[in-house]
């Protein structure tokens, strides 16, 4: 199937093939296109937690409006935020790209001290809404290569993140979770695989200028 066939085949799984779980080769696709979505200036403030263990996720459900799919899946993806961005964040970003690119101080201090200065003047509310932007490109990026590798995926923002965070103990961490994404293989009773997608004429969605 080329890109676009295999967008139409992609839904939001409702109903996950229990039995049938994800090889380690398609979890590390996953983890390698987390780390390599495209986040605003490059400054990564987002985390992915991928849990394989069914008894965790179990605990889970409960907190997730009782959707199954956080259990049925072969692996949950929890996409979190930083709680806060400090000037260390920032700090160790552009050591990485001096390391990296061999990149000299001279060249990279006035960007460094500028993106700092932006971080220090937002609130911390400010900040957890610019990360949560970047979550949001994460999944959109995560979904599209779930299509490609033909793996089922079901995004979901309807959990209780308090209660996850508790569980997972991400506040030790200073980390929140914002969304979720179960991944693994539909079932094959799933009734909504077969529905027709319903989606706007392109040319009322796309327009040209």
């Amino acid at each position: 199937m080329d890109i676009i066939d295999k967008l139409k085949w992609r839904y939001a799984t409702k109903k996950f093939d229990k039995d049938r779980n994800l090889s380690s080769n398609k979890i590390n696709v996953l983890k390698e296109a987390f780390n390599l979505t495209a986040t605003s200036f490059g400054l990564q403030t987002i985390k992915m937690i991928v849990i394989e263990d069914k008894a965790l996720r179990e605990s889970l459900v409960k907190f997730s409006y009782n959707q199954t799919q956080v259990l049925d899946a072969s692996h949950l993806l929890i996409i979190c935020i930083q709680d806060k961005i400090n000037r260390e964040d920032v700090n160790e970003y552009y050591n990485n790209i001096k390391e990296i690119r061999k990149t000299s101080d001279e060249i990279l201090n006035p960007y460094k001290n500028d993106l700092i200065k932006m971080m220090e003047a937002k609130t911390n509310k400010e900040q957890q809404q610019w990360s949560k932007n970047q979550a949001y490109i994460a999944l959109g990026n995560l979904m599209t290569v779930c299509a490609v590798e033909e793996i089922d995926s079901c995004p979901m923002e309807g959990f209780i993140s308090k209660s996850f965070d508790e569980i997972l103990n991400l506040n030790d961490k200073g980390l929140k979770s914002v969304l979720l994404l179960p991944v693994g293989y539909r079932a094959q009773d799933d009734i909504f695989a077969g529905f027709k997608k319903v989606r706007m004429d392109i040319t009322e969605s796309v327009l040209e200028i």
